[in-house]
């Protein structure tokens, strides 16, 4: 076995949670990045409008009732997916800090 002082396990502990920091804040960018700013969300939310237009001038309360909920369920989908991103950004930055903080420790 490989004789390992305390200075390497710090080392190697604050190289770990660096590393755990950095992939959780590029996890929280690419969220931000394509899930919010996705296509797919445009697409529904274009149709959702037409849906609207449409009842309103075909006098079809109903369909105008249930488009209104698809785009508050929408605008809730992308507060989460926000909230989970920050979340993940967040949890990067308290993880670099903490390497700091242990590296901080090595004398």
């Amino acid at each position: 076995m490989i004789p390992m002082t305390i200075h390497d396990f710090l080392l190697t502990m604050a190289a770990c949670l660096f590393v755990m920091g950095v992939v959780s804040i590029g996890a929280g960018v690419f969220i931000l990045m394509t899930k919010i700013m996705g296509d797919d969300l445009k697409i529904i939310a274009k149709q959702t409008a037409r849906i609207a237009e449409k009842g309103i001038t075909d006098d079809v309360v109903g369909l105008v009732g249930n488009a209104s909920t698809l785009v508050d369920s929408l605008n809730q989908l992308v507060k989460t997916t926000t909230g989970i991103a920050v979340f993940l950004v967040g949890i990067g930055v308290i993880l670099i800090l903490s390497s700091y903080v242990v590296v901080t420790q090595i004398s």
